[in-house]
């Protein structure tokens, strides 16, 4: 229940009431220790009461005192050390008349006090605290006398054991401890003695109000550290999340993912990552949204040139008219079949991208690699030759790269290379490095060159302006060479020779 409970709370809301709960389990503990230390501190002076009552019954039957005022008078002058912390010694006799007072030493016999008036009693005996109800009729100024107490310890169950109490009032605290005094098993007076406790007041009040200036205390922090809390990371965070609602709905509701990308913590950086996500994935949406329909585009081109032939060949009887249609329907299954299958390999390298990772390769190696598999494949079919040259002559050309796809960018600009190439044609692979420790990759070819002004358009999907052999490429190659430089924060671009016919594409890669 508890957990259902919490579940519906905010984080705020959760965090005031996990602190209301550590508030409510310390004022239990706290009232539980405020409630035990009052016991406990007037049982330490009772202890000390009763050794020094019992000190003096011995004197007392030791020196045969009686329970007479005269007596019990020169008997008080006569001990008065053992009373020195105490603040008065007062003595009963069998019948609960007063026969001795440490008040009334210096004074007249006759000027005893007949009467003592308690405010309250608090009864604590054998560590065990009972309140006594005070009865107090303001009108007729009835209290509780010391004689009462007296004479209902007298019938109680604690008789002949120390009885303590307190008289506390507005501005005392008197710690009270009396015990009946026998000789040869009868009883023959009361022995009661009192000390100023003002100091376990003092001591308690100090403990509670310690307790309450800390509660006070940490009830502003808690107050202060929820605003800031809620200010600046709940609040936030709740942006955050209507931020997602907002692009999760496709609303145009403005959101301030700006100013929580200004800030310079991790709020920001979450902000950042979050938008940044959000704008790569509607990037990719996009972009595949567009390729679908460039590849629906493209592929409508030869189904039409299929269905027409197919028409034609239907009715034709002529077998070099035949021929060439046939030829025109392998054409267009071979265009329609590399697009398909470079579409589907696109889609694998995408996934594969976000999980590979970048690390420091030689790109000389790589291409030396890759420049001999094609001389394997061209030099004996078509007699083209690509030959690896290092400007610089260095032993090692590191950047940082994923191994596969620089060779992926390699063989699609050869590729497309041969493409545009005459047999026995001679295809450069440079590989350099300035001043500024940017590794350059350079394909340059004999062939017929770009036609366009605008080079940039030769990677776009699926560029119209396409060698003789179509069939045999789907246009997707030198786009794929553009993400693929993009993601290795590469710059490609393209241009002709000047001295020769040909063209060249260089990509620049940046410093590790």
């Amino acid at each position: 229940m508890f957990n259902n409970l919490l579940k519906n709370f905010s984080i705020l809301k959760k965090f005031l009431f996990i602190n209301l709960i550590i508030f409510i389990v310390i004022g239990s503990l706290t009232i539980l220790y405020i409630s035990n230390v009052k016991p406990n501190l007037i049982l330490k002076k009772s202890v000390n009461h009763i050794q020094i009552i019992d000190n003096t019954i011995d004197h007392i039957l030791r020196l045969n005192i009686k329970f007479e005022e005269e007596d019990v008078r020169r008997f008080l002058f006569s001990t008065r050390f053992l009373f020195q912390n105490l603040d008065r010694v007062i003595l009963f006799d069998n019948q609960f008349n007063l026969v001795g007072d440490t008040d009334t030493l210096d004074l007249d016999p006759r000027s005893f006090s007949k009467r003592l008036d308690i405010v309250q009693l608090e009864v604590l005996n054998e560590k065990i605290s009972k309140k006594i109800t005070e009865t107090k009729d303001l009108n007729n100024e009835k209290t509780v006398s010391l004689r009462d107490v007296l004479s209902n310890y007298s019938w109680s169950k604690n008789f002949g054991k120390p009885y303590t109490f307190i008289q506390e009032g507005y501005n005392q605290f008197l710690l009270t401890t009396i015990k009946n005094v026998t000789l040869d098993g009868k009883n023959i007076g009361y022995l009661a003695i009192s000390e100023n406790a003002n100091d376990i007041r003092f001591a308690i009040e100090e403990r509670k109000s310690f307790i309450l200036r800390s509660a006070f205390f940490f009830a502003i922090v808690i107050f202060i550290f929820s605003i800031v809390l809620n200010r600046y990371f709940l609040k936030p965070i709740k942006n955050l999340v209507t931020y997602t609602k907002i692009i999760k709905e496709k609303s145009r509701k403005k959101t301030n993912i700006d100013q929580l990308k200004n800030r310079n913590d991790e709020i920001g950086t979450l902000s950042s990552s979050l938008d940044d996500m959000t704008h790569e994935l509607q990037k990719r949406i996009s972009h595949a949204e567009n390729f679908s329909t460039d590849l629906v585009h493209e592929i409508r081109n030869p189904l039409t040139s299929l269905k027409s032939a197919s028409e034609i060949l239907h009715e034709t009887e002529d077998p070099t008219q035949r021929s060439k249609l046939i030829n025109i329907l392998n054409h267009d299954v071979q265009r329609i079949e590399r697009l398909i299958t470079d579409y589907s390999q696109m889609l694998k390298d995408e996934v594969a991208l976000s999980k590979e990772k970048m690390k420091k390769i030689d790109l000389k190696l790589i291409a030396k690699s890759v420049v001999d598999d094609f001389n394997n494949i061209y030099e004996a079919k078509r007699g083209i030759v690509i030959e690896l040259i290092d400007i610089n002559n260095l032993g090692e050309y590191l950047i940082n790269g994923i191994e596969n796809r620089i060779e992926q960018i390699i063989a699609n600009l050869l590729d497309n290379s041969i493409s545009f190439s005459d047999n026995n044609q001679k295809i450069l692979v440079e590989i350099s490095k300035n001043n500024e420790k940017k590794t350059f990759l350079r394909v340059v070819d004999q062939g017929k060159g770009f036609k366009e002004k605008n080079t940039d358009k030769i990677f776009n999907r699926f560029y119209s302006n396409r060698p003789d052999k179509f069939g045999e490429h789907s246009g997707l190659g030198l786009n794929i060479v553009k993400n693929l430089s993009d993601l290795h924060g590469a710059t490609i671009s393209a241009s002709n020779n000047n001295e020769k016919k040909g063209a060249n594409v260089e990509i620049i890669f940046p410093k590790i």
